[in-house]
């Protein structure tokens, strides 16, 4: 198994660790423009691969020539966003930094699943999937888990309960019309409607939505980077390891849910092969409107680029 991710910033750096740490590969590539960064980076990772008896490949790259053969490329490259800053304003820059990296990456390794991190999230898996050719199995938007992990550890603090016992879904688009699903939370399997008030659910739903920025707000020149690695490398786990988890992932959605020609996080079950089957849960009407509302507003996005 060979692993390529590009961007050597917070994101792809850290991913590259897990991956390096849990040992779901042979070998991991790490590409960034920046020259010396990559390789830095990729020659500390393997320093500590004796430490912690990984024994993994690693590599760092300006260019694509390493990666060729890969089975699985995660895309992180792109600015981050600064306070102030909403996911679309991030949206023309990075959409520039996708295309690129994504028709570099597949000329090299044409079997590949990609696994697309960057912001807005979205409308970035929305253009490595046509970039790319692929069919849309093997392209996947990183952000469900992430959203779901957020709303799971605002229920675990709210209670005082372990957040191993807390399950929560997540779906739709990776911005402020996100869908938190209360109905499908639980807590040790008891409903969370069952145990929180609704305006106490209400507020950790807002809050999962603003997750993002509360702690873009923090860290003023950078933002989120711990859980969105943890949150990709799930998603890693259980293709490279053919886990069949059900997990909230954004893809490109062709009838399910009621949705066409835009990308939104949905229930998949990822295995070998990208997305094995996507998952369609009953949802009440309120639910689907909010849903449908969310796929709507990634929609109008993805309209404003030129693919």
């Amino acid at each position: 198994m060979k692993i390529t991710v590009i961007g050597a910033g917070n994101v792809g750096a850290t991913t590259a660790q897990r991956i390096v740490d849990k040992q779901l590969a042979n070998e991991v590539v790490l590409v960034d423009v920046i020259e010396g960064v990559p390789q830095g980076k990729a020659l500390d990772m393997a320093e500590s691969t004796p430490v912690e008896k990984t024994d993994v490949r690693v590599v760092g790259s300006n260019g694509y020539e390493a990666t060729a053969g890969s089975d699985i490329i995660v895309i992180t490259a792109g600015i981050a966003r600064k306070p102030g800053m909403s996911r679309d304003d991030l949206m023309t820059t990075n959409s520039g930094i996708v295309k690129s990296c994504t028709a570099a990456s597949v000329a090299a390794s044409p079997d590949a699943v990609i696994i697309v991190v960057s912001n807005p999230l979205d409308v970035m898996a929305y253009v490595a999937l046509k970039v790319s050719g692929f069919d849309r199995r093997r392209v996947i938007g990183m952000a469900g888990v992430l959203d779901s992990a957020r709303f799971r550890s605002f229920i675990a603090m709210e209670l005082k309960v372990s957040v191993e016992d807390v399950n929560a879904f997540v779906l739709g688009g990776h911005g402020d019309s996100m869908v938190p699903l209360p109905r499908y939370s639980t807590v040790a399997g008891i409903p969370i409607t069952e145990l929180l008030k609704k305006e106490v659910i209400d507020r950790l739903v807002q809050r999962t939505r603003d997750g993002g920025i509360e702690i873009v707000n923090y860290l003023k020149t950078g933002s989120a980077y711990y859980a969105p690695s943890s949150s990709t490398v799930v998603m890693l786990e259980s293709i490279v390891r053919n886990k069949m988890r059900i997990l909230p992932c954004a893809v490109y959605l062709q009838g399910e849910y009621g949705l066409t020609d835009t990308v939104a996080g949905v229930p998949v079950k990822l295995g070998r092969k990208g997305v094995e089957e996507i998952v369609q849960i009953t949802l009440a009407p309120e639910e689907q409107a909010a849903l449908q509302k969310s796929a709507n507003d990634v929609k109008q996005s993805i309209a404003k680029l030129r693919l």
